[in-house]
């Protein structure tokens, strides 16, 4: 589904991301973690074609984000750590235009927007404008335009960072969902504790480098995932 070779990103001399390769798989949930700075959310943005890189290859279900933008953004949805949507729309205008982009059916768009709206409590905001919405209403809003055009793909930076328990819960059963359905799942996370309950695979990544991947288990073996993340960071 994701196929990263060798993949370098500098700020000038620096390299934020150092000759990564990572494969994530249909139907795998993979955690990316690493302190901050480590260079997370330069590889996400890199994935989703927001940042040229200078060096290897990034493949979305066989298409690439360098030759074949717009294939891959078709199969892709990205949600970043602080979404930046448009205040002067209502939430219902900016999912419809999300929705237009996509060239959604109006009928299959009606039934999705009302059951993701319900699933995350945000239908009965929809008529304000998105100026009007707390950071975690602007994520659910986020999140909900990422499902409703039902991406192969899907791209998360601190997915998790403004919503509620009962939000995140939500969340982490449309996640498992979505990847036993047939997709996949890169996200980022500094809260391990969900990290080492949700990803099939995690990688850890230090100064721009992969330092360790694998299954959980092949990762933190017998002890906690904070103690190899830790360990690793010293």
């Amino acid at each position: 589904m994701l196929v990263i070779e060798h993949l370098t990103k500098k700020y000038g001399d620096k390299k934020a991301v150092d000759d990564l390769s990572l494969h994530i798989l249909p139907g795998e949930i993979y955690g990316f973690i690493g302190h901050n700075g480590a260079g997370k959310t330069t590889t996400l943005k890199c994935i989703a074609g927001i940042l040229r890189f200078e060096e290897g290859s990034i493949l979305i279900d066989g298409h690439s984000i360098v030759n074949n933008p717009l294939e891959c953004k078709r199969k892709l949805a990205y949600i970043p750590d602080n979404p930046d949507l448009y205040d002067f729309m209502t939430g219902i205008k900016y999912l419809n235009f999300i929705a237009d982009i996509f060239k959604i059916p109006a009928l299959e768009r009606k039934e999705l927007i009302k059951k993701y709206g319900d699933l995350f409590e945000l239908t009965k905001d929809l008529a304000q404008p998105v100026a009007t919405y707390s950071h975690g209403m602007k994520q659910k809003l986020a999140i909900i335009s990422a499902l409703i055009h039902k991406p192969k793909l899907i791209i998360m930076d601190e997915p998790f960072v403004g919503l509620d328990p009962k939000v995140s819960h939500t969340m982490k059963k449309l996640m498992r969902e979505h990847c036993d359905n047939g997709g996949a799942i890169f996200f980022s996370t500094h809260v391990l504790e969900v990290a080492e309950k949700l990803c099939d695979k995690i990688a850890i990544i230090k100064n721009g480098k992969l330092v360790k991947a694998g299954t959980m288990e092949e990762v933190k073996g017998d002890e906690s995932l904070e103690s190899v993340f830790l360990e690793l960071e010293d």
